[in-house]
């Protein structure tokens, strides 16, 4: 039995489509067993819980043999996260696979990057057999943008001509099936991106052909942004990472393709422009 966290985000999701298409069975760790019905459809077993909850915790790892390690960014990642690991090691888990990012690492300016980097580091002093999985930026953050787009057909981003490999969740949730169900990958961190390196230009271009209208993209200046995301409420930990998380990108870090998906998975990453078709609902009017 494979337990799977953070089964209703983006890559919890896609890890529990790809071990039903494998035949095997996998257990949903969620909260809200209704909203998990609409994601993960009728057949899934959900368990329901919180990770602040040890008793839950323990409850969803009886009989498992590997977990799928994922859960959204805030300020207690580090504490949910290890408790789970914690708990795995007294458990007997053989085995976790945890999503995490490229650039992870103790402290990190980036407050998800400085999350992940001591989650990682608690993972390998816990002596659980473990696949870290790196991914790049997802093009679903893309859907943070879609409010504008739709309002006034403008994506705006302090980016500027950078290229990033970006990846759609999907791929991440297979290469995760794969490392839950082989050993070949054991030990090892797994850098994933998708096919091609893309312009926020070429991004703008893609949604446009998907939404059926012009999408334009608009350099901003880093204060611009900020001020943008001060005045929509977000919180100072976001703020933080946001600040940090521009320049990183036009540094190039995500700006060559790996072959990873391809290597582990056996077919190739979806492109942007596929990612565009698939979420192009999201930026009509």
């Amino acid at each position: 039995m494979i337990l799977v966290t953070g089964a209703t985000g983006n890559v919890g999701a896609a890890v529990i489509t790809e071990l039903a298409e494998k035949g095997i069975p996998a257990r949903a760790f969620v909260r809200d067993e209704q909203r998990a019905r609409s994601v993960l459809g009728p057949a899934v077993e959900l368990t329901l819980g919180g990770f602040e909850d040890a008793a839950s915790i323990a409850r969803a790892l009886d009989g498992v043999d590997a977990v799928f390690l994922s859960s959204a960014d805030q300020p207690n990642k580090v504490a949910y996260e290890t408790a789970v690991i914690d708990a795995a090691r007294e458990a007997g888990v053989a085995k976790i696979v945890k999503t995490s990012t490229v650039g992870a690492e103790m402290g990190s300016p980036l407050p998800p990057f400085d999350w992940h980097g001591r989650i990682e580091d608690h993972l390998r002093v816990s002596g659980i057999p473990s696949v870290v999985l790196h991914s790049y930026f997802y093009m679903t953050n893309l859907l943070a943008s879609a409010e504008p787009v739709r309002q006034m057909g403008k994506l705006f981003a302090p980016l500027g001509g950078a290229k990033i490999a970006m990846i759609d969740p999907r791929d991440t949730g297979a290469v995760g099936a794969v490392a839950l169900t082989t050993d070949s990958y054991d030990g090892e961190t797994l850098d994933l991106s998708g096919p091609e390196s893309v312009t926020y230009d070429q991004v703008a271009e893609d949604l446009s052909a998907a939404a059926g209208r012009t999408i334009e993209f608009v350099n901003i200046p880093d204060e611009a942004a900020r001020q943008t995301f001060e005045q929509m409420g977000f919180p100072d930990w976001l703020l933080a990472h946001f600040d940090h998380l521009f320049p990183f990108l036009r540094s190039g870090v995500v700006a060559q393709p790996t072959d990873t998906v391809r290597a582990v998975t056996g077919r190739g990453p979806r492109s942007f422009a596929t990612w565009a078709r698939d979420a192009a609902a999201a930026f009509r009017v």
